[in-house]
């Protein structure tokens, strides 16, 4: 399917707006579509900051942990339609696992989130998985590896071994598997890119990635 073609996909999820052309005074239909996006996984993994970068474009050293839900909103243009991209982050501590629905329901791609450098994080994914699609069987899954600059720093076979377990994990979840960093602006954007290509079943043209000691892109065979 083509970009050209993605507004009668959205058909049924679109608010069609109506904009006047000052030099012809015609009518201008333009679609614009709402895509949730949620975010979970263990703290101080990067989620917000990521969301951030995304968002904003900027990048905060000082960590400020997530109390509950954050969320954020960043709209984009795509031919004739309008994509606001709807972005729930969910604090990492158990206590707030009560508010998993509010950021699972309804979202058109959950993205699994763990921190490249402590494998303890990629281990707990299978636990936030499970719950969260006890909410949501339909949307999207991504497994998102963050810190890369610091997991690249690590010794080859650590990296080989935390690549190759991401790797089942993102299989067995027939998810895409990428890795990135914030601090170091490795795939943010790619991220959502691959998210909106997927959700609409758009050709997307990002070269694949697979090869330890490099930034995974792995999203076509999934």
């Amino acid at each position: 399917m083509s970009i050209s073609s993605m507004e009668d996909t959205m058909a049924t999820d679109t608010t069609i707006q109506a904009s006047v052309r000052p030099q012809d005074g015609k009518m201008e239909e333009k679609a614009s579509v709402v895509l949730k996006v949620g975010m979970v996984g263990d703290s101080q993994i990067g989620k917000t900051s990521l969301m951030v970068k995304y968002v904003e474009g900027s990048f905060d050293e000082d960590y400020i942990q997530t109390l509950g839900v954050n969320f954020m909103e960043k709209t984009i243009s795509v031919r004739k339609t309008t994509i606001t991209f709807s972005i729930w982050d969910l604090g990492g501590q158990r206590e707030f696992v009560n508010m998993l629905p509010l950021v699972s329901n309804d979202a058109v791609a959950l993205l699994f989130m763990f921190d490249l450098s402590r494998k303890s994080t990629l281990n707990s994914v299978k636990e936030w998985y499970r719950q969260a699609r006890g909410f949501n069987k339909s949307g999207i899954p991504f497994l998102i590896g963050t810190k890369y600059d610091l997991f690249a720093q690590l010794g080859r076979d650590e990296q080989e071994e935390v690549t190759k377990q991401a790797k089942r994990f993102a299989k067995a979840m027939h998810a895409p598997l990428i890795f990135s960093s914030t601090s170091a602006s490795i795939n943010v954007q790619k991220i959502f890119k691959i998210v909106l290509a997927k959700a609409f079943d758009l050709k997307c043209v990002i070269p694949e990635i697979d090869t330890v000691g490099e930034p995974i892109v792995l999203y076509l065979d999934v």
